[in-house]
């Protein structure tokens, strides 16, 4: 693995405040929230969540953002109706609901991954797609950086990312580190760089003191420090975007 697999911290954090500007609608089977730039220019992101979904404001605010920066934001349910509620008590069983029944693994996620994108491509008139993924949505957006699929993607704070599925990568991949992170720590982050290293696709991972799992999404920012992380993680995403896609 090139990331441990999603834990308790993978569900706690600081819900945010504001209102979102996009609207959940269908696609096919799947609910999706949308965020619609003010002019469209064939460029979209998918957006792919921690295990909180779609329905989270500070998700929602996020795709909000990458719209008022000129992407079609589509940010898909991964989980059927069937997220976990941030701040669950100690007792939650996270990996009893990813491992159901009926559970969350790749043989369910994937194909809604997979259906939204050639929704996108086929029916929104989305010529190149960059990939997002937060913890447990990172999988799926290094799973897509292949030919036809993603031109680029972007992580923050992985879960679950397996070390063949690094190498495997055809495209340029931004990773957004914590400091303190049980499932993707120091070991893991230096595992993936000496992987991406031999790769030979454009990668970058940049590394944010004082925060924690989770920081890109579901920080505290209240305080200055945390709020500067993850505002700069979001830059960060940005910068790489404007450059491959």
């Amino acid at each position: 693995m090139a990331s441990h697999p999603p834990a308790a911290c993978c569900a706690i954090g600081v819900k945010h405040e504001g209102e979102a500007k996009g609207l959940l609608q269908q696609m096919g089977d799947v609910e999706v929230y949308i965020s619609r730039p003010e002019r469209f220019t064939k460029r979209a992101i998918l957006l792919l969540t921690d295990v909180i979904g779609h329905r989270s404001i500070n998700a929602q605010l996020i795709a909000d953002q990458l719209a008022a920066n000129g992407y079609l934001v589509i940010m898909p349910d991964l989980f059927h109706g069937d997220p976990v509620r941030l701040n669950r008590p100690a007792s939650f069983d996270l990996m009893r609901w990813l491992k159901g029944p009926p559970g969350h693994l790749p043989n369910r996620v994937e194909p809604v991954v997979q259906a939204i994108l050639k929704e996108m491509k086929s029916h929104m008139d989305c010529e190149r797609v960059g990939a997002i993924g937060y913890c447990f949505g990172a999988k799926y957006a290094v799973r897509l950086l292949r030919p036809g699929l993603c031109d680029v993607a972007y992580v923050a704070h992985p879960s679950f990312v397996d070390a063949g599925e690094l190498q495997a990568i055809q495209g340029p991949l931004s990773i957004a580190a914590a400091e303190t992170d049980s499932i993707f720590p120091a070991s893991k982050r230096h595992e993936s760089e000496n992987i991406l290293a031999n790769t030979g696709q454009p990668y970058q991972i940049n590394l944010f003191s004082g925060v924690e799992h989770g920081f890109a999404t579901r920080a505290d920012i209240t305080k200055p420090t945390i709020r500067f992380a993850k505002e700069s993680a979001f830059l960060q995403a940005l910068a790489w975007f404007e450059q491959y896609l």
